[in-house]
């Protein structure tokens, strides 16, 4: 089933509503909006577009206020949506909360997608400490220079 345009509009407002809600640290109202705007996807959610970015969204404020074991199964449920594997920023925040989580083994494969995907600047915003963990375990590229 498709997004009906109405209700489209009415996701990227909430979604939109919610990022600044987020950037005010309203994180207890942007986690409605977010979860109104995923009540308004129609079944089957995990096929579409939307849901990935709602989860994205969500996982995001839950890395935030240090909610990992919860950021984790955002971000996991988000890969089975569409456009989420391959998504840079999706395997950033995947391997931030593995790293937090203490699964060194699964942070350094997302953090390497990451990585792989957009370079070092996806690391630029986060703290040093996700990169430098992940240069303990990854060879430098050909030139030396990360």
């Amino acid at each position: 089933m498709e997004i009906s345009e109405h209700a489209y509009v009415q996701i990227r407002e909430l979604c939109a509503e919610g990022d600044v809600l987020v950037e005010m640290e309203e994180f207890a109202d942007a986690f409605k909006n977010y979860m109104a705007a995923l009540e308004l996807v129609p079944e089957p959610r995990e096929s579409h577009e939307a849901t990935t970015w709602i989860l994205a969204a969500l996982g995001d404020l839950y890395f935030l206020t240090g909610s990992y074991g919860q950021a984790a199964q955002a971000f996991a449920d988000a890969m089975h949506c569409p456009g989420a594997i391959g998504n840079p920023f999706l395997h950033l925040r995947l391997g931030q909360v593995h790293f937090e989580l203490g699964d060194e083994a699964r942070a350094a494969d997302e953090l390497a997608r990451a990585y792989m995907g957009a370079g070092r600047q996806i690391f630029e915003e986060d703290d040093a400490k996700y990169f430098d963990f992940l240069k303990t375990r990854i060879e430098p590229p050909a030139s030396g220079v990360w």
